[in-house]
């Protein structure tokens, strides 16, 4: 009689391109910048990318998509290594994180606060390109990115701040493209914020044994087995407030046809969500990249 094994769900797999590409003092700041796991860089470009399209009533500015770009990278980056530094006597009793370079004891904090300092220090430089007032928008962001870390420590809500935090890009972006940000732009913004809370709550249920024996908070502890209900709930959120907002910035009816294909594709993967399967749920996360893939190709289609 044969028995399951159980899945991996570890977020670190040894032998992949960092161990076989890099040198070995350079894996470690690899690995805390996140570089080997593109799914929240992605995460965090295609709400950006879509903002900026929308800002720019068409094809963006390539300077303008190059900052940004680079902006999102370095600032979801330093975003991770907060997080680890803040986590790390947590993260390797977790199974899913156990293998990061602080919880393993492959480097210390203070060479991760060095190079926290120069992830900041390449972000802000990137302002110098930017109008004053978008400047004004990113310096406002700060907040959220030192709060979230710790969050899980006192609120069952991580994910709304990190929600907010991840996708500031959408508002910097109107603020350099179109000089102002209107209520459209806003809603789209809050629309990201309950995509978020929805896919990163499924992430969450990978952890949920484990956050629960640490004295830790989620939105998966919160939910519970009704889990299933409210990520249906915050996707509808999103797609109703991608809709209004679109609607009041005057996209065209191929617009419409985008978010009819992301709803679509969100209610399958609520469909798809199961409490028991925490393998299945981190694949569900990850196919958040074609939500994201969508945003930007409506948002463009709503330009012509």
């Amino acid at each position: 009689m044969t028995t399951l094994s159980r899945p991996d769900l570890s977020d670190i797999h040894r032998g992949d391109w960092v161990d076989r590409r890099l040198p070995a003092a350079w894996r470690p700041y690899t690995r805390l910048a996140r570089l080997d796991r593109s799914v929240g860089i992605w995460l965090t470009l295609f709400p950006c990318w879509a903002a900026l399209v929308q800002a720019s009533h068409g094809l963006p500015d390539l300077r303008q998509l190059a900052i940004f770009s680079l902006g999102a990278l370095l600032m979801r980056s330093a975003g991770s290594t907060i997080n680890d530094i803040a986590d790390r006597k947590f993260d390797g009793h977790v199974e899913r994180t156990r293998f990061r370079p602080l919880a393993s004891g492959e480097i210390t904090t203070l060479p991760a606060f060095v190079f926290l300092a120069v992830e900041l220090a390449l972000a802000a430089s990137l302002l110098f390109f930017l109008t004053p007032y978008t400047r004004l928008i990113a310096i406002c962001v700060l907040p959220l990115v030192f709060i979230y870390p710790l969050c899980k420590r006192f609120t069952n809500w991580p994910q709304a701040i990190l929600g907010a935090a991840f996708n500031w890009g959408m508002l910097m972006a109107w603020a350099e493209a179109a000089g102002h940000i209107p209520v459209g732009a806003v809603l789209m913004w809050a629309g990201a914020i309950a995509w978020q809370i929805g896919y990163d709550t499924i992430y969450a249920y990978v952890d949920l044994k484990d956050d629960t024996r640490l004295g830790l908070k989620s939105t998966a502890i919160l939910f519970g087995r009704h889990g299933k209900t409210f990520i249906g709930l915050f996707y509808a959120l999103a797609v109703g407030a991608w809709s209004l907002g679109g609607w009041l910035l005057e996209m065209s009816p191929p617009y419409a046809i985008g978010m009819l294909l992301i709803g679509v594709h969100l209610a399958w993967q609520t469909r798809r969500f199961d409490l028991a399967r925490p393998d299945m749920n981190y694949r569900l996360f990850l196919a958040n990249i074609l939500t994201g893939v969508l945003l930007a190709c409506t948002a463009f289609a709503g330009t012509w």
